[in-house]
């Protein structure tokens, strides 16, 4: 509960930047190592995901791209390429807040978290205060949808 409040404090980093607020952490031995929010907007980079620049931090941190005993702790459902990217970086476990019916692949539209042919399957947790992270979002795009 307690990490993901911290996830959701970067989310309101990205809103305060009128990105789509999604917000991301990586925790090791009780340490929040990596921290990102979707800045894709900003930097103009598809690959701006809170996932990726989270991932990236922990990297640094830990001196390897592998995070094999992390915990992420991800406001929205993972995309298919941070779900690669968390399978790649052999992260231990993934916490999401809520889940994207629309291109979430930690279960929503396919689950590349725990594909069985993969060398690594990562543990998963659905709805850690789910209701607080949807409702931030459906906020952020109902002031989008006002604006315009």
């Amino acid at each position: 509960m307690k990490y993901m409040k911290e996830a959701m404090k970067q989310a309101r980093k990205a809103y305060a930047l009128r990105e789509v607020p999604i917000g991301c952490i990586i925790v090791y031995q009780d340490k929040i190592i990596g921290r990102g929010y979707n800045r894709r907007t900003i930097d103009k980079n598809t690959l701006a995901h809170a996932e990726l620049q989270a991932i990236r931090k922990a990297s640094r941190k830990m001196n390897d791209w592998r995070l094999e005993d992390c915990t992420l702790y991800v406001t929205l459902e993972p995309c298919q390429m941070c779900s690669g990217a968390i399978v790649q970086s052999r992260i231990k476990r993934v916490v999401v807040g809520c889940m994207n019916p629309k291109a979430g692949c930690a279960g929503s539209i396919f689950n590349l978290l725990q594909v069985p042919q993969f060398n690594h399957q990562v543990e998963l947790t659905t709805g850690v205060l789910g209701e607080e992270c949807s409702q931030m979002l459906k906020t952020f795009f109902k002031e989008l949808r006002q604006k315009k």
